[in-house]
């Protein structure tokens, strides 16, 4: 834990030195005199939906509000569970879960017959194996009746034991999400420009651990007679995932940068950019999880008064 500390520090430093001082004053890409844009009922109506939605992704059981811990998997094997003598100690569970073993860079746990575990939604029978998150099909471990969660990660061949729990402090209390008012002179027509193909970018992660991802190609708009791209990444169905730091990032908004996804861009390399839907990596709700950080070209010297505000947890 104080070494994920200190990376969050060292790393979010980086972040801001890259994004510039604070947003007030005379900046790149604000017009301190423009008057407001006020936004029809209708556009309102759908952001507002979308943030009832992402809100109600947060508060499922399984959601990122609910994560209780992060647990790297250092030696052979472990006893897991939360009592005081297990290697592993999860802090929601039966104090005996069960043996974790590593064997041939394969992962398995060995259940305790009073656990009551199941696995992928069955009871669990005898020993088997944990498929991390890279897999097509990661193994899920349910205990406590099916409000918590077990799952495998794996981050540059390093393993840990994500858990998750529907009575998790983080989503008991989770408070409200903050954002600026919904602005349409931010959702903007931009354009992707495709890299050659095969073409990847070192991404950091929350941890200080580094890996290249796919970066199909870089978006270009412009904001207030200004030209900025960023770089992006795979997103859903053909789309993009944009991983972004700017002006307000460490006062407005969270200090490590926002996400934001977009539809796949069309035949002419369109593609619609709407920071009203730029929202607070995982990081932010918990400490336990491993959020990539946006790469040196994202760090905008720009104020995106728009989307998601920095979330203080109760």
């Amino acid at each position: 834990m104080e070494r994920m500390r200190l990376w969050s520090c060292v790393l979010l430093g980086l972040v801001l030195a890259g994004c510039g001082g604070p947003p007030g004053g005379s900046e790149p890409g604000v017009d301190a005199t423009a008057a407001p844009v006020v936004a029809d009922p209708g556009f309102v109506a759908e952001q507002d939906a979308w943030r009832a939605e992402r809100r109600a992704e947060l508060r499922r059981p399984d959601g990122w509000a609910s994560l209780i811990g992060l647990h790297w998997i250092e030696l052979p094997a472990h006893y897991v569970g939360s009592g005081p003598t297990a290697g592993i100690r999860l802090a929601k569970g039966p104090e005996r879960m069960g043996l974790l073993q590593q064997q041939g860079g394969k992962v398995f746990l060995t259940p305790d017959a009073e656990a009551g575990l199941t696995v992928d939604g069955e009871p669990a029978q005898g020993r088997f194996e944990l498929l991390p998150d890279s897999s097509p099909t990661p193994t899920v471990v349910g205990f406590d009746e099916g409000k918590g969660l077990l799952t495998l990660i794996d981050r540059g061949g390093r393993k840990a034991l994500r858990v998750k729990h529907a009575e998790a402090e983080g989503l008991v209390r989770m408070g409200e999400l903050d954002y600026w008012p919904a602005d349409p002179s931010w959702r903007i027509q931009a354009r992707f420009q495709r890299h050659p193909p095969g073409r990847t970018i070192q991404i950091v992660d929350i941890l200080g651990q580094q890996g290249p991802q796919p970066n199909p190609g870089v978006v270009e708009f412009e904001r207030d007679g200004m030209l900025y791209r960023l770089e992006a990444l795979e997103g859903e169905d053909g789309g993009l995932f944009l991983i972004f730091a700017d002006r307000t990032s460490g006062h407005e908004s969270y200090a490590a940068g926002r996400y934001l996804y977009t539809a796949a861009p069309d035949a002419d390399g369109g593609v619609v950019v709407d920071f009203n839907r730029a929202y607070n990596p995982p990081c932010v709700f918990s400490d336990y999880a491993t959020c990539p950080l946006p790469p040196p070209e994202n760090r905008l010297d720009l104020a995106v008064t728009a989307g998601e505000k920095k979330y203080v947890r109760p």
